[in-house]
């Protein structure tokens, strides 16, 4: 039967210039296209502008004031019932819903699926990443935060350049380079290979490198492609549901090279904590999960990007949890710790990805190996473990048994 919703492109991406440029050729696609775009140059005052408009007209352009100015507000009090109400009004009419720079496709996301209301009324095509060339090897390799551009969503939204354009480019489904005429192809190739290497399960597409541009081709390489599959997590939950969080190619190409880590031993937490900066400043992106020897019961998301390290509690590992609440997780979870469980440590490990320039691969897999229980260590058990000094003690508590997404 025919899915009678509303279908939805998403676009985002760190460059509005290049965002609102990819969105201006799909109104031109398809004149019953209706695009859904947010101002929020003054949410941390409450104050939100949103734009409806068709490739023809304006049909709204109405500011809001929220209760709370911040990007999750904005995403529940306004965009999500928003696209209700247009599918709605516009039964059998396709969605544009182009996200404002700092947002990042997976909070939209996770708000869309935790509302029976955008469920019911609309369903998601693809989720499009629009990187514009020239700026994104300078914004991913930046330390700056988003304050100090302006950008941020709150008095205490800290976070950095790199982590939002990492994560846009991770959870699409489409990549599209907007490149201009005249860059240099080791630039464009080197753009390619970053992008190959931090999303490779995404497809890629480029354009802008010729004065005219493909309209009906572009159109049709970004929407009603059904790219997006609202059962794959997010890129801290990949590794932990047996999707690849991604590759290993230490030679790389175009100065890019990427690692992955694995191990079944456990981190010591002290040695772990003095090799952090370590760590972090040697790769341009590193994401995935981790255990350390202390906290036995706990999943940790590891991510790193412009310099700085986010560790959190991402859960528990199912060798910790009891036997009769394995049925609350995710099927996909309980199946990638079937295929992989161990006799000793059950499905504890650690997947790590790091993506760099002339990243240096043997030498950050020496330090990270460095960093694991030696044998002596090993051998006290877990008594022994929860025992070692631990400078993330109280730091990542274990959630309820694992953020994977609902059945």
């Amino acid at each position: 039967m025919t899915d009678p919703r509303s279908r939805v492109t998403v676009l985002a991406g760190f460059s509005p210039a290049a965002t609102a440029a990819a969105a201006r050729v799909l109104l031109l696609a398809d004149p019953g296209l209706v695009l859904l775009s947010h101002d929020l140059s003054a949410v941390r005052e409450g104050v939100v502008r949103r734009t409806v408009r068709d490739s023809a007209r304006v049909v709204e352009n109405v500011e809001t004031r929220l209760v709370h100015g911040c990007v999750s507000c904005t995403l529940r009090e306004d965009v999500l019932p928003a696209l209700v109400r247009l599918a709605r009004e516009r039964p059998g009419r396709d969605l544009l819903l182009a996200l404002p720079p700092a947002v990042e496709p997976e909070a939209l996301a996770a708000a869309c699926n935790a509302s029976p209301a955008v469920n019911e009324s609309v369903r998601f095509d693809s989720y499009v990443t629009v990187v514009e060339a020239a700026s994104f090897l300078d914004d991913l390799g930046s330390r700056e935060r988003l304050p100090d551009r302006g950008l941020h969503s709150s008095g205490n939204d800290r976070r950095r350049v790199a982590d939002v354009v990492s994560r846009q480019v991770e959870f699409a489904d489409t990549l599209l380079v907007w490149d201009r005429p005249g860059n240099d192809a080791f630039t464009n190739g080197r753009v390619d290979s970053l992008l190959h290497r931090l999303a490779p399960w995404a497809a890629h597409v480029r354009v802008g490198s010729t004065p005219s541009i493909d309209v009906t081709g572009l159109a049709a390489s970004l929407r009603h492609s059904g790219r997006h599959d609202p059962g794959v997590p997010g890129i801290l939950g990949r590794a932990i549901s047996g999707f690849p969080i991604g590759i290993h190619d230490p030679e790389g190409e175009y100065g890019v090279n990427a690692m992955l880590f694995r191990s079944r031993r456990p981190f010591h937490p002290a040695r772990l904590h003095d090799a952090l900066a370590e760590v972090a400043g040697g790769a341009l992106r590193g994401r995935g999960q981790a255990w350390i020897a202390s906290q036995p019961d706990t999943v940790i998301g590891w991510e790193s990007a412009g310099g700085g390290i986010v560790l959190g509690g991402l859960g528990r590992w199912l060798a910790s949890v009891p036997a009769e609440r394995w049925p609350e997780v995710h099927t996909l979870r309980r199946l990638a710790a079937d295929l992989d469980w161990d006799p000793y440590y059950g499905d504890r490990a650690t997947a790590l990805s790091f993506v760099g320039l002339g990243l240096d691969v043997p030498a950050l897999t020496r330090r990270l190996t460095s960093c694991l229980l030696d044998d002596a260590e090993l051998a006290t058990g877990e008594d022994g473990w929860r025992a070692l000094p631990d400078p993330f003690a109280g730091l990542l508590a274990p959630a309820a048994p694992t953020p994977t997404p609902a059945d």
